[in-house]
């Protein structure tokens, strides 16, 4: 018997909620972004009129103020955002434990074996139902037999709508939607599959499973899988939270980076949060990977390096950063962004090689020194103790990226 899997998705979630606390609004185009002053000025949601006007999420405010000059710009409130997020997902907790929250705005429910709901399109419609006239807020859910179909049935009508993708109906309604549409194709990834000839869901379900495999690796079979209907992911339970499997932190500068030295300081202050969120979380990491954006073109570029030890130390992740940046950098190149990410964690009580070359004494001593450093940060802020290097530049210096920029886990296992 097939799960019946459903995919609830608040429709312009900040937006939405914004317009609850400001009904003035209601009828004009409104986006919230972020503060211009702080060079995070870009599009985080928008309502219908906005979306109609061709606003885009992610886009600049002086972008999007062009296609639509009457925007209302709002500023985030993510308080509220989180607030809702939890109201509508006791909701959900009304239908079955087996919910999984995808983002602050998506949650997968796995109601297959809940009695009380046995009509899965049903149980759709009435979540949609409840949540409106509880919240005032609408969902787009999406009903199909695995999560991957599930989420394309909740984006494929919006907003507000309930979606039944079945078998019978499978191929009709998503081999012709776009490939950027299928869950985990990104834009580069677009990019890629249009260098292949390939524009559709269809077109993937139809090339030869290794075929994709050579161009995309481990990906392209599970985008060969996904396009033809089959995925076995389970829906966890809210509280059943997988282990990380990395941790980073990115930042969007005060002011463009111009050298090498500017980029020491953003890479400092963005490896002092990875590593104490290394410490705190009981991990070590063996990868480190750092990416940059261009300032003229916004294009990402990122390199990665294994590191010959597992580490959470502030110090050797910021060698290994430094190390990347100036491999992604071309001369004369202005950034506007960075971020530093590691990954392939490892617990770090796991036990581990000896090695005679390794000085484990001074390695223990940064150990030591990071740690009391955390602690002081802990009871007392963040700037209760600070880097000599950051007095340098009090702008740059500045930046505790740790606090300031939230993070939001969000993954798929396939």
């Amino acid at each position: 018997m097939d799960r019946v899997i459903l995919h609830s998705d608040i429709n312009n979630c900040f937006a939405s909620i914004e317009l609850l606390y400001r009904p003035e609004l209601r009828g004009r185009p409104v986006a919230v972004c972020g503060e211009a002053e702080e060079r995070h000025g870009i599009v985080l949601s928008k309502d219908e009129l906005a979306k109609k006007a061709g606003v885009k999420t992610g886009e600049a405010i002086w972008q999007a103020r062009q296609k639509c000059p009457e925007l209302m710009i709002v500023e985030p409130h993510f308080d509220r955002y989180i607030k809702y997020s939890r109201i509508i997902r006791d909701i959900y907790s009304c239908y079955t434990d087996m919910c999984e929250p995808f983002g602050i705005d998506e949650s997968w429910l796995d109601i297959t074996n809940c009695y009380a709901w046995r009509d899965g399109a049903a149980a759709a419609r009435d979540i949609n139902r409840r949540v409106r006239e509880e919240t005032g807020l609408t969902v787009s859910v999406g009903l199909s037999w695995n999560k991957v179909l599930a989420k394309l049935g909740s984006d494929y009508k919006k907003p507000d709508a309930v979606t039944v993708i079945d078998r019978e109906h499978f191929r009709d309604m998503v081999w012709p939607l776009p490939a950027s549409d299928l869950l985990m194709v990104g834009r580069s990834t677009s990019v890629r599959l249009a260098r292949m000839g390939i524009s559709t869901i269809g077109d993937i379900a139809r090339t030869d499973a290794d075929i994709m495999g050579a161009a995309f690796g481990k990906g392209g079979y599970m985008l060969h899988a996904f396009a033809n209907g089959m995925d076995t992911s389970p829906v966890r339970r809210a509280d059943d939270v997988p282990e990380a499997k990395s941790m980073g932190n990115s930042t969007t500068t005060a002011r463009d980076i111009t050298s090498d030295r500017e980029a020491r300081l953003v890479l400092m202050t963005l490896c002092e949060s990875v590593g104490a969120r290394l410490r705190e979380a009981g991990f070590l990491c063996r990868t480190v990977e750092v990416s940059v954006r261009r300032a003229d073109d916004l294009d990402w570029r990122s390199h990665r390096m294994r590191l010959r030890y597992p580490t959470d130390l502030t110090d050797e992740l910021l060698s290994a950063a430094l190390s990347l940046y100036l491999e992604c950098r071309a001369p004369g190149e202005v950034f506007r962004s960075a971020g530093v990410r590691a990954t392939e964690l490892i617990r770090s009580d796991a036990p581990e090689q000896m090695d005679m070359f390794c000085n484990y004494v001074n390695r223990d001593k940064l150990r030591r020194i990071d740690r009391a450093v955390d602690s002081i940060r802990g009871k007392y802020g963040f700037d209760s103790v600070r880097r000599g290097a950051a007095l340098a530049d009090m702008q740059l210096g500045a930046l505790n990226a740790r606090d300031d920029h939230a993070v939001h886990p969000v993954g798929f296992a396939g």
